[in-house]
This record gives C-alpha cells, structure tokens and sequence, in this order.
C-alpha cells in the first residue's frame, strides 16, 4: 500500500548499492548515478552526512555484495539502524571470509565470519565502548554450498567444514533485525543467528 506522497504505508524498502539490479517498488541506492537510482550517497560519508532518509522510517533493507566494501563499517550499521523503523529486516549477501572470492578481490576492505555480525549488537560492547549506538540482532545466517563440494555430507560434516576448510561456501547471507529501543550493554541479551545450510 502507497501512501500521496510514494512511500509504503508500512514503512519504506530501500536496495542499498543497486548498480544495475533496480527494484522496482524499492528506494534503490549507489554510489553513482544511474537508471533507477533514487539515492546518489557514498556509505563511507555516514557519520559524517546523515544518509537522506528519516529516522525509523525504513522496514526492510537489501544489500548484496556491499558491505565487505565498507571500510567504516560501525558508522554504517550506525547510519542504517538510524533510518530503521522498530524490527526493519536487514538481508546482507556476502562472500563467506575463507573464500578465495571474499580475500582476492582488492576492493574489498574486511573478511566475514558468522560471528562478525555480533559486533552491530549494542549487548556486545559490555566492556569497551568505541562510540558505536546501534543494536541489529542476527536472526539467521545461511551458507550456500555447491552440490559439487558438499557431496553426501551432513549438517554436522558441512559444518565442520565450514570452519576448517576454505571455498566450501559460494555465498553467506545473513539477516538481521532492528532492536530498538537499544538494548543495554549486557551481553546475557545477545541474540544468536539460526544456522542453515543451502545445497546450490
């Protein structure tokens, strides 16, 4: 449902670095200008520039193959959390860190592990306090694997996998929910993500 003036009466979707893949019935956001782009903002301005939507008004967000990009991460989620209405689903497609595609490819500023996203919790920061307000919960992490290299193995072998072997996963993704109010520096209040693995 639209509301006079062209957002979604439940809140606005908004394709964070679209490039080419515009969504249609989405705010689609890049870099730079292009067909379909609504938004024209560099990520690595927030907390510096306020990204150009209001606050809590976002309910879903899409973002492939960006944030490894990201050199300032924090400021960021900070930013993204900012613009989020309460419980705004957060879907991040990534390459896995011990992949050959995550570390090769020199554009890329840092490697992710399932326990990366952690750190946009605000319950993490029970002992250090690095100027970070956001709170996104993990819900769920899903690796999809090839067919060609998971063979006949089980969830438990795949996992084990997973954590000991290199270019097993094709793609991490990984999704998140906005906690607000923020929750306090507890870490007893730390969400842990649903695992699942994809057979492609």
């Amino acid at each position: 449902m639209t509301s006079s003036d062209g957002t979604q009466a439940d809140g606005l979707k908004l394709n964070l670095g679209c490039g080419k893949v515009v969504r249609e019935g989405w705010i689609n956001h890049d870099i730079m200008p292009g067909p379909g782009v609504d938004i024209v903002y560099d990520l690595e301005t927030c907390g510096i520039e306020p990204f150009p939507l209001a606050d809590d008004s976002v309910s879903e967000i899409h973002a492939a193959h960006l944030i490894e990009h990201i050199d300032r991460t924090l400021p960021f989620m900070q930013e993204m959390w900012r613009i989020a209405k309460p419980g705004c689903r957060f879907e991040l497609k990534l390459p896995f860190g011990a992949t050959d595609m995550a570390s090769a490819d020199p554009t890329h500023k840092r490697l992710y592990f399932i326990r990366s996203f952690d750190y946009f919790q605000q319950p993490f920061y029970n002992f250090a306090d690095y100027g970070y307000r956001g709170d996104w919960g993990t819900d769920e992490v899903i690796f999809r694997i090839p067919a060609s290299v998971a063979g006949s193995d089980n969830a438990e072998r795949l996992m084990h996998r997973i954590n000991t072997e290199r270019n097993l996963v094709a793609e991490m993704e990984v999704r998140l929910v906005a906690m607000k109010p923020m929750r306090p520096n507890d870490r007893t209040l730390m969400t842990l993500p649903n695992v699942n693995l994809l057979i492609v």
